[in-house]
């Protein structure tokens, strides 16, 4: 069973420190599957939008805290880091 691009690759991650790492520093930030490897969001990233990624960092972001309910499961974050060009 093969995993999809879209199964890794769950969101963007949009906030002041993704928008910044974008415009200088060629770094885009996405919340992936909890499952997947380096390699896999390698190439989910350049498949979905024909770019050539340099290195790939991911994070384990731990859950917030509510008042009124159960703590929710954490989420993992990957940074990919692109050779000069911006995503389409």
């Amino acid at each position: 069973m093969s995993i999809s691009v879209f199964d890794i690759l769950r969101r963007p991650v949009v906030t002041e420190k993704s928008n910044y790492l974008a415009s200088k520093l060629n770094q885009y930030v996405f919340e992936v599957n909890s499952e997947v490897t380096r390699e896999q969001v390698k190439t989910a990233v350049e498949t979905a939008f024909d770019v050539n990624v340099e290195r790939v960092n991911i994070i384990n972001l731990p859950a917030k805290a509510h008042r009124n309910s159960r703590r929710p499961a954490g989420w993992q974050c990957a940074r990919a880091a692109t050779k000069k060009q911006s995503l389409r």
